[in-house]
């Protein structure tokens, strides 16, 4: 009798599984537990450090990927890696105009953050 062991199984260890309710159908990621509060607080900065893996599930425990269609559907994109997130360099003084557009231009779902300020004396820097 021998002993059949998967090498195509990925055991997730140490989960924190945050769930998500869009287009009327959940998603789950699989993240490091520990890691989550610090996404969330703002302490931990790259999403890479967060999750455990890309890949989006409809149930995590039982392993179940989400479709395709379903993703389309809900995010409007098949690419896991372009939902609801840009870094950029604005002028402060267009700070209100930027996040008012980003939320009409996405009905409410996105937002605009500030991940640092920096003070600028006349003439230091330019924005182009």
């Amino acid at each position: 009798m021998s002993i059949f062991t998967p090498t195509n199984q990925i055991r997730l260890t140490n989960v924190a599984v945050v769930r998500a309710r869009r287009g009327g159908k959940r998603f789950e990621i699989a993240c490091y537990r520990n890691k989550v509060m610090g996404w969330r607080s703002g302490a931990e900065k790259d999403l890479d450090e967060v999750l455990q893996t890309h890949t989006v599930f409809v149930n995590v425990s039982k392993g179940q990927v989400a479709k395709k269609e379903d993703l389309v559907k809900a995010f409007g994109t098949d690419d896991q890696t372009e939902i609801c997130k840009m870094v950029c360099l604005i002028d402060p003084g267009c700070f209100r105009e930027i996040d008012e557009l980003i939320r009409s231009e996405t009905k409410g779902k996105g937002t605009l953050e500030v991940l640092s300020l920096k003070d600028v004396e006349e003439g230091d820097e330019k924005l182009e």
